[in-house]
């Protein structure tokens, strides 16, 4: 285990941690001596099954948590889904971060403690021709997020956002048909569909984002919030 000032011994909240980038957060948190209570709509073994989309489910799996490991120190929301179908990824994608940031942003900001991490996309600042209600629903997300951020400042909570670019997951997986020239696509971009590709030639392993989620829930990001960090080997440069 390696100790990281802010991450160990601390009572930690992941949405989405069953799989993908939020298993990856996880896995992380552990090496570094936090205590995390994983959520996810799963009923996988180790997992709280939480509906983020449900308020009541979130006030509830809150209550819960605390009643059970202590107050919470730390959140990571990783839960989202990625579709073209607009209700689906407004309820999920950013109706989630909603009800999360509404229940811990208060609880937090009343101790005068807590470091939040959303996990976006860089696709909410880009547009994607193909991709407009989760575009959309991540870009809602991060704005709320950062609403809230400058509501829970003064009592001295941090929340930031992580904006990963395409990163090699089950999601980014499913939207493939060839996967040898699916992934050589996404290096390369697509004129047609005003999509940059990586410049670091390389698509994003789910630790490269949990490493980032990591540092900006740290001590050592202590002075760093409201900040949109995108992960994405370079390919929405510095928009």
């Amino acid at each position: 285990m390696s100790e990281i000032a802010g991450i160990t011994g601390r009572t930690t909240v992941v949405t989405g941690a069953a799989g993908g980038i939020g298993r990856a957060v996880v896995d992380a948190l552990h090496r570094a001596g936090a205590a995390v209570d994983p959520w996810d709509v799963t009923d996988a073994p180790g997992i709280r099954t939480v509906d983020v989309a449900d308020r009541d489910a979130v006030v509830n799996a809150w209550r819960a948590t605390e009643e059970t490991h202590g107050p919470v120190d730390l959140l990571i929301n990783a839960a989202g889904v990625l579709s073209d179908d607009w209700d689906l990824c407004m309820c999920v994608n950013a109706g989630g971060v909603r009800n999360m940031l509404d229940v811990a942003g208060p609880a937090m900001a009343a101790r005068k403690r807590g470091s939040i991490v959303v996990i976006s996309s860089n696709a909410g600042a880009i547009p994607r021709t193909a991709l407009a209600a989760y575009a959309a629903s991540k870009a809602a997300a991060t704005s709320y997020a950062r609403s809230v951020g400058l509501a829970v400042a003064p009592a001295g909570v941090r929340i930031n956002v992580v904006s990963p670019g395409s990163t090699d997951t089950d999601m980014l997986r499913g939207m493939w048909t060839s996967p040898d020239d699916d992934r050589a696509a996404v290096l390369a971009g697509d004129p047609d569909q005003f999509r940059l590709g990586i410049p670091l030639g390389r698509i994003a392993d789910p630790a490269d984002i949990a490493e980032s989620v990591l540092f900006l829930a740290s001590d050592a990001a202590r002075h760093v919030t409201l900040h949109d960090m995108r992960v994405d080997g370079g390919a929405t440069l510095d928009m």
